[in-house]
């Protein structure tokens, strides 16, 4: 291949590949020349004088193209370009070299075999054959799609997205689990009709109090006249958005049951979305999922909405390792940092807290610790390279302001708290009340009566516990297993399935309470030392995250054994029976599944009677114990009127005495008594007397006592 040298007409040979600027082209060069350099080629910078009359002739010419991709790759020697024309010397019309014999540039010059292919070239620079030749093997231009198509397209991709098909299969497997509790959501409770009537008046409260007069949150209708009477027990506070919708009873009972399946589901969700992040595979992540949400430890606490709406903690930890760019297979990866993942996080943390401390302040705890672990590797690693891992401004506000954020909900939620301690001194736990609930050895491989699977094999070794609803905590024979192998074989670090063995170990310590050496060096420091530990009254709800731990650990194994048996399946030629074994990976979450159903029971909750419907308060219902008031609370869902009545953690001593006074009514003495308090009502139960003080006076003549008595269907009402 030979071009012409400028300025001599005479022709040298030039390697292919060449440079394209020659050495002496500021000698040779008779005007201004422009070059067709690979940096100009790629970057495509042409002269604006050529293309400012038809910007997209040169894009549109397929044969300037050609051009511009054989000189970037030297396919062309030096050239000259005529006196003022393109910086590439190409023509407009045709794509190909341009000069002017008059400017007394060579016709000939920069012309190469291959011109004539592309086209003949006279002496006056015009192309003998314009671009139409080559309109025939451009591209067809891509149809504009519509802005509906568009939308139409997005919602396509959003509806098969991996986080829309788990949220899905979460929610339907979260109604398939806690059936039959949609089978009658307005008239039934799943456990039983106690606790549960509280949390769904809790519920209620606080979504109608905030929209009538927030000032009065933590001064309930209940425990008239008792000051702080909201903060008497967890709060279920996050779900005030849920209490303001409906009214009644009957609403109460409804939302309660529609929040136990998205608990779980929730659960469901976040323990998946938190393998996911650390690296676990999809049906490893499943496996963690549903082994966290449906362990059969939980199933003695469906009664406790509390303890079930649990998910915000995994959920928060993915968001936060997402934020942060670090995952457990991965380790820290500064390019997938975002602080709008760490904002997140922090904001379903302060969520999570906000449904009680019970869960809650044990997560705060974590959180802290893991802060301060995080800050002090940071400081090492600088200590020890002379530099620190990339972290920027940005994650660090995020972390800050998040962090500011989390701790200014947590005091503000715990000062009630502190305030009920400073009037009820006796509400305080003891090392004595720590103890009667904390769980032996035993109990984490002992299944709960709920379980379907365990609950009838199990029956002799309940019975060996001292208070076997707090004390059966098998979190899964299969979840056992398939952690076991997750030590082996993992896609985890041997370091880190260390780390996640040791925390199991520790957490089920901590797990039984004084149980273990009477706690000294585990459980005690903590209630003496750490604040608002002694609040907690159940030791063994700690195995909560002894399960997130294990999930954890068979996600990794059950991910290795995936993805071993994906690689067997490519290998096989043909590749049968490929499809078998990878149906055979999805038996460890069959098998968790299943260890995960219940036979929980459905009572249906007692009928709120017409009185309270009806009279206004403050009023007082008899009888009154613990479980009769949390219906009680249930039934002043109908306008909320104040109460005496009410069921919590502890019994304020004004209640006991306003239950022993009572016990007399209708007397002068308790009437005096209930009128210095600011009763206005008294609502006698007739189906609940008998065997009662009341069975005998509940016909008795009230005249002499300047009070009045009328039935109102199946109670009767005494106004003082």
């Amino acid at each position: 291949m030979t071009t012409g040298q400028p300025g001599t007409g005479n022709a040298r040979p030039t390697p292919v590949g060449e440079s394209d600027i020659p050495e002496d082209a500021a000698a040779t060069d008779v005007g201004p020349t422009a070059t067709a350099t690979k940096d100009d080629t790629a970057k495509d910078d042409t002269a604006k004088d050529d293309t400012a009359k038809d910007d997209t002739a040169e894009a549109a010419t397929p044969a300037a193209h050609l051009t511009k991709d054989k000189a970037a790759k030297g396919w062309f020697g030096r050239r000259r370009t005529a006196k003022g024309k393109g910086a590439a010397g190409l023509s407009a019309e045709g794509g190909a070299p341009k000069a002017d014999a008059a400017k007394g540039g060579d016709p000939t010059d920069g012309a190469t075999p291959g011109d004539d292919a592309d086209g003949k070239t006279g002496a006056d620079g015009k192309t003998a054959e314009g671009s139409d030749r080559w309109v025939a093997f451009a591209s067809a231009p891509e149809p504009v799609p519509s802005r509906l198509a568009r939308a139409g397209r997005a919602v396509g991709r959003s509806l098969i997205h991996e986080w829309t098909l788990a949220s899905l299969a979460a929610l339907a497997l979260a109604v398939l689990m806690t059936w039959p509790t949609l089978r009658y959501p307005r008239y039934t409770l799943p456990q039983d009709y106690w606790d549960p009537s509280l949390q769904a008046w809790q519920m209620a409260w606080s979504g109608h109090i905030l929209l009538a007069d927030p000032a009065r949150l933590w001064q309930s209708n209940t425990f008239f006249p008792e000051l702080w009477s909201f903060a008497f027990s967890d709060t279920l506070l996050g779900y005030a958005p849920a209490g303001m919708l409906g009214s009644g009873p009957e609403d109460a009972v409804l939302r309660y049951n529609i929040m136990f399946v998205l608990a779980h589901a929730l659960a469901t969700l976040g323990a998946y979305a938190l393998a996911r992040q650390l690296g676990s595979g999809r049906i490893g992540a499943a496996v963690a999922g549903v082994g966290y949400a449906y362990a059969p430890w939980l199933l003695a606490q469906a009664g406790h909405l509390h303890v079930l709406s649990n998910g915000g903690i995994p959920l928060a930890l993915a968001m936060l390792a997402r934020g942060h760019g670090w995952s457990l297979r991965h380790g820290y990866r500064p390019e997938r940092r975002h602080d709008g993942w760490v904002y997140a996080g922090w904001l379903v943390a302060a969520w999570q807290l906000s449904l009680g401390f019970g869960i809650g302040l044990p997560f705060a705890y974590f959180l802290a610790g893991a802060v301060l672990v995080a800050a002090v590797l940071f400081l090492v690693r600088r200590l020890r390279t002379g530099e620190a891992l990339p972290f920027g401004r940005r994650l660090l506000v995020a972390d800050v302001l998040g962090g500011i954020f989390f701790a200014a909900v947590g005091l503000l939620l715990a000062y009630p708290y502190f305030r009920v301690t400073e009037l009820h001194p006796y509400a305080e736990r003891t090392i004595g009340d720590i103890s009667i609930f904390s769980p032996p050895a035993s109990g984490f491989v002992t299944a709960p009566a709920e379980s379907r699977i365990w609950g009838g094999l199990h029956e002799g070794a309940r019975a060996a516990l001292p208070w076997h609803p707090e004390m059966t905590l098998l979190p899964g024979f299969v979840l056992y297993a398939l952690a076991a192998g997750g030590l082996f074989f993992s896609v985890w670090r041997l370091r880190h399935r260390l780390l996640l063995l040791a925390g199991v170990l520790v957490t089920m310590v901590l797990a039984m309470g004084t149980r273990f050496f009477d706690g000294t060096f585990t459980y005690l420091p903590l209630f003496e030392h750490a604040p608002g530990w002694n609040a907690l009254r159940t030791p063994g709800r700690l195995m909560l995250w002894a399960t997130l731990l294990l999930a954890l650990l068979a996600a990794g194994a059950v991910t290795a054994l995936t993805e071993r048996v994906r690689d067997l399946a490519a290998q096989r030629i043909p590749s049968w029976p490929g499809p078998w074994l990878r149906l055979a990976t999805l038996l460890p979450l069959l098998l968790v599944t299943v260890e995960g159903l219940n036979t929980t029971p459905h009572p249906v909750v007692p009928t709120q009677p017409a009185a309270m419907r009806t009279v206004a308060g403050p009023l007082l219902v008899l009888p009154s114990n613990q479980s009769l008031d949390q219906h009680v609370m249930l039934w002043s869902t109908s306008g909320f009127p104040d109460v005496v009545n009410g069921g919590s953690g502890f019994t304020p001593r004004q209640l006991d005495d306003v239950r022993r006074v009572s016990q007399s009514f209708p007397d002068q003495t308790s009437v005096d008594y209930l009128r210095t308090l600011g009763v206005r009502a008294v609502v006698l139960l007739r189906g609940q007397v008998p065997g009662t003080p009341w069975e005998i006076t509940i016909d008795a003549p009230v005249e002499s006592l300047g009070i009045t008595r009328q039935d109102v269907g199946d109670a009767v009402v005494y106004r003082l």
